[in-house]
């Protein structure tokens, strides 16, 4: 029997692992956990002290404005456009050569001013044959009125048959006719001659030519000799609502001037002054608006054919109007409300009624009163009783207390 002694067996429980490595991962989780709370409450603690401050005063700073009386001017601001009161294509009515150009391009002429000239030579020849063709006709007709007075005595001495006699009255009456025909045919030909020489229908300021002298130019061709367009006076065509014809035909039935102002198509420079000239004859039923006239002197021709402007037309004024800052104005489900800041400096929910505006002010009808104050600044985040505070008011007030000291 065997009596080796056997090897000793592994023992079941196992040697605990060290546990140095995971104490050394603690403390640095520990170590970056305080100081992540330092750095929380080294950046955190001004802003918490705001809030607190904040929490335990709950006023919202606002700007105010006091509604208060004066005078509204009614100006209504349209777009409009400049067009001359006279534009014309200057035309040849007979077909000729262009033998001399008698203008400078962007010259300004006067009424009856000759501004090209035709050849008149073919229409003189005309001229010297229908003269001639006239002149024979002529002697014909006096010759057989010579013989007409002949036959007339005749006839009442019965020596001439009555039918001879009235063929003689017949040939008269015939001749007449062609000289009066021959007439016209040399009036005609007088007149394509003054048709050569094409003359200025209006004062104005020609434009670009259009043909060049030496050219076979035709009565009536596309696009004419040159544009001529009156400068001095221009209008400005702008088109008004109907909502507010009303106004404006009184002003006009009443003979009142109703001035209007050019302004740049930017709306920031005042181009020159006018007054409203008329009112179309009726409404543009697509746009709901009726084209109006103003007449502008244009001394220093400050305004261009087809040049965008702004028109503004002072309609009337309405005197001791309650006015308001527009920026108080806000939008509501109910329509314009304002925020009205109370006694107790908290804010009110007011619904109005504004009537005209400009750019600064509105009038408002009915909502408010005289000295009332309504916010203008600072109304994103109020609602009906929140309470506010005025900074300028609080400045103001302490500015005279920091002097004494």
């Amino acid at each position: 029997m065997d009596t080796t002694p056997l090897p000793p067996r592994a023992s079941a429980t196992p040697t605990p692992p060290t546990d140095r490595p995971r104490r050394g991962r603690r403390v640095l989780y520990l170590a970056g956990g305080a100081l992540a709370v330092v750095l929380a409450v080294a950046f955190l603690r001004p802003h918490a002290s705001t809030n607190r401050k904040h929490a335990t005063s709950g006023d919202q700073p606002v700007a105010v404005t006091a509604v208060s009386r004066g005078d509204m001017p009614v100006v209504l601001t349209e777009l409009g456009t400049v067009v001359p009161i006279t534009n014309v294509t200057v035309q040849s009515r007979i077909d000729g050569y262009l033998m001399q150009v008698l203008f400078t391009e962007g010259q300004h002429v006067h009424k009856g001013d000759l501004l090209a000239l035709i050849d008149t030579r073919p229409y003189e020849v005309l001229l010297a044959q229908y003269e001639g063709q006239l002149a024979q006709d002529v002697a014909q007709l006096r010759a057989a009125q010579v013989d007409n007075a002949r036959y007339q005595r005749l006839i009442q001495q019965n020596s001439v048959a009555a039918m001879t006699a009235k063929d003689q009255q017949y040939k008269v009456e015939q001749l007449e006719g062609t000289v009066k025909a021959d007439q016209a045919l040399v009036d005609n030909e007088k007149l394509q001659i003054t048709y050569c020489h094409i003359i200025a229908p209006v004062d104005g300021r020609v434009g670009i030519r259009e043909v060049d002298m030496g050219n076979y130019i035709t009565a009536g061709q596309t696009n004419g000799l040159v544009i001529l367009t009156q400068m001095q006076p221009i209008s400005v065509i702008f088109t008004l609502p109907e909502n507010d014809i009303g106004p404006v035909a009184t002003r006009l039935r009443e003979g009142t001037p109703l001035e209007v102002d050019a302004w740049d198509s930017a709306n920031l420079n005042k181009i020159a002054t006018g007054q409203a000239s008329v009112l179309d004859s009726q409404i543009d039923t697509s746009t709901g608006t009726v084209r109006m006239r103003a007449i502008f002197p244009n001394s220093q021709e400050e305004l261009f054919p087809n040049q965008f402007v702004n028109a503004r037309m002072l309609v009337s004024t309405d005197h001791d109007a309650l006015l308001v800052p527009t920026n108080a104005l806000q939008n509501g489900p109910n329509g314009q409300f304002v925020y009205v800041v109370k006694a107790d400096s908290t804010v009110e929910v007011r619904n109005v009624r504004t009537g005209h505006a400009n750019n600064t002010m509105t009038v408002v009808t009915d909502g408010v009163k005289e000295g009332e104050r309504v916010v203008t600044d600072g109304v994103d985040h109020l609602r009906d009783g929140v309470k506010v505070s005025i900074p300028q008011a609080t400045d103001s007030a302490t500015a005279p207390q920091k002097g004494k000291e």
